[in-house]
């Protein structure tokens, strides 16, 4: 019979790695933070898996966008989250272009988990996921972001769907 082990490690890297996280986690706060993300977080912590959230390794006060671009080219491993609000955070996607840029680079391994979204709405920038909002104030990054969203669409993760909410929406 299979065990029920993961592509993760089973404890920490060791410190000899030029990894200082096995995992980044990439999520909308607003949508996962008190939920989703943190059900993955504490999993993997469980597991002994080091586990960068911006929550928990950020000290208050300090400037956060650096430390959250060094953390993922500093980790093994990036679940993203994309759920309904992800692509209305320039952080996220700021986020998202770094994450890519790694996994192109054979840096980093990406785990998409889509989040009660369609993985094609990801793909083609469509409903939550359109970037017209940003267009106005953000031209100069839309063009990418979107190759990022389309790039994170196309690799083999999970679909995630809230049954209750798919049935609260019928009603």
């Amino acid at each position: 019979m299979a065990s029920s082990s993961s592509s993760f490690p089973s404890s920490s890297i060791s410190s000899t790695s030029k990894w200082t996280y096995d995992v980044f986690l990439s999520f909308s706060g607003e949508d996962t933070r008190n939920t989703a993300t943190d059900f993955i977080y504490y999993a993997l912590v469980e597991k002994g898996i080091n586990t960068f959230k911006d929550n928990q390794k950020l000290e208050k006060g300090k400037t956060i966008k650096p430390k959250l671009l060094r953390a993922i080219k500093e980790s093994k491993f990036a679940i993203v989250i994309l759920s309904e609000n992800y692509a209305f955070s320039t952080w996220c996607l700021d986020e998202l272009v770094e994450i890519i840029d790694c996994e192109t680079k054979k840096e980093i391994t990406v785990f998409p988990i889509f989040y009660n979204v369609d993985p094609s709405d990801v793909r083609k920038q469509i409903g939550t996921f359109s970037l017209v909002k940003h267009e106005k104030h953000f031209k100069e990054k839309v063009e990418t972001w979107k190759a990022a969203l389309s790039h994170v669409a196309d690799l083999a993760g999970y679909h995630v769907k809230n049954r209750e909410k798919e049935k609260n929406q019928e009603d």
